[in-house]
């Protein structure tokens, strides 16, 4: 049956929700408004297939608040806001790229109330398709060059585990220390070659267990494929959640085996209620929307300070620090990681941030 479209506008307490049906290709778009209170909302476009309508929706309005807390944790001058595109059937090129210019204009027609980006099922292909319609797609160059958020987001997710390494053991160096990262695309292949260079003994796992074994093979060494079925079993100082969320969840809390949960996905937790069960186990969370901010730092100091990429790389590292601290926090307050993170976005949302003129107009 899925969610219900009517329950779900009814129980949001977000800013506000913009969808439209799109004819020609049978698909829902919606665009979810967090909260603006930092600035105008801003946050990837997904595109998948749903079982139903309300499924997208409410992976929307998840995604938006979560975008709320990476922006306020970062310290920038937007809000949280997302889009998901549910679609209707398995597009052919055509059909996608009409479905595509379609959301780029209704994204102008909000004149900067919504800014967007890459995110799960979309590409930097995809996104040049919806700035041909739109001023507000983010992630463009001083030179104009549309640059591919993944190399940021898992430089920020590299730094952050390295964080939890050093607050679990004492020492962020992964040399010696295993890892399972599950979900191996743009971000989570890009992980694993971070730590393997780094000496990690790595574990790859994905829904294409070929593509998993050709991953194995490149990074060489002690690297080696996993089941799906068993990616949450195996033993490791590490997992990694690095493809959909809600992994962690009331069945699988007690069936990890692992000190540290530190990956890419979005909304790893099915529910807020799942930090405190991994606390109870004493397995340290690196809040996925602190970890995995650094392809959204990346693209905001773009616009904001017109940082060139190779400075973005270093300047992403920040997410390490922000994950030392939060995780420092919770364990001196006896707390979850999530509670602490929690307290951190509500007291910059109270504070406010310093917004710059002119933000709503991104720079191409």
């Amino acid at each position: 049956m899925g969610h219900p479209l009517e329950s779900l506008l009814r129980s949001w307490e977000g800013h506000a929700i913009i969808s439209r049906h799109d004819h020609d290709t049978g698909s829902w778009i919606f665009i979810c408004l967090h909260d603006p209170t930092l600035g105008p909302c801003s946050g990837g476009t997904r595109m998948k297939t749903y079982p139903a309508p309300g499924d997208g929706l409410l992976d929307a309005q998840r995604l938006a608040e979560g975008m709320t807390q990476k922006w306020a944790i970062a310290g920038m001058p937007y809000g949280g806001g997302k889009a998901v595109i549910a679609l209707g059937r398995e597009l052919e090129p055509e059909a996608r790229q009409g479905l595509l210019h379609r959301y780029g204009e209704l994204v102008e027609s909000l004149d900067g109330v919504f800014q967007t980006g890459e995110d799960l099922g979309t590409s930097t292909a995809d996104l040049l398709e919806v700035a041909a319609r739109t001023r507000f797609v983010h992630g463009f160059d001083a030179d104009g060059q549309k640059l591919d958020p993944a190399p940021f987001t898992a430089r920020g997710v590299y730094a952050g585990l390295r964080a939890a390494l050093e607050h679990v053991y004492g020492d962020p160096a992964p040399r010696g220390r295993s890892v399972l990262v599950q979900g191996v695309g743009n971000v989570g292949r890009r992980l694993a070659v971070e730590l393997a260079a780094a000496g990690a003994e790595v574990m790859v796992s994905d829904l294409d267990a070929e593509h998993a074994a050709r991953v194995a093979e490149e990074l060489g060494g002690n690297a080696m494929a996993i089941p799906v079925d068993e990616a949450l079993t195996t033993p490791c100082d590490v997992y990694a959640p690095c493809a959909i969320g809600g992994t962690i969840n009331r069945e699988t809390v007690p069936r990890l085996v692992c000190r540290i949960v530190a990956g890419s996905a979005n909304n790893q937790l099915a529910e807020r209620s799942d930090a405190a069960g991994l606390h109870r186990r004493g397995i340290v969370y690196a809040p996925d929307f602190i970890i995995n901010g650094g392809g959204a730092i990346a693209f905001a100091l773009l616009r904001l300070e017109d940082v060139r990429p190779p400075a973005l790389l270093e300047r992403v590292e920040c997410v390490g620090e922000a994950i030392g601290e939060v995780l420092a926090e919770a364990a001196a307050a006896g707390e979850s990681t999530l509670a602490a993170a929690e307290k951190r976005v509500a007291r910059t949302l109270a504070e406010g941030v310093d917004r710059p003129a002119e933000l709503t107009a991104p720079r191409r």
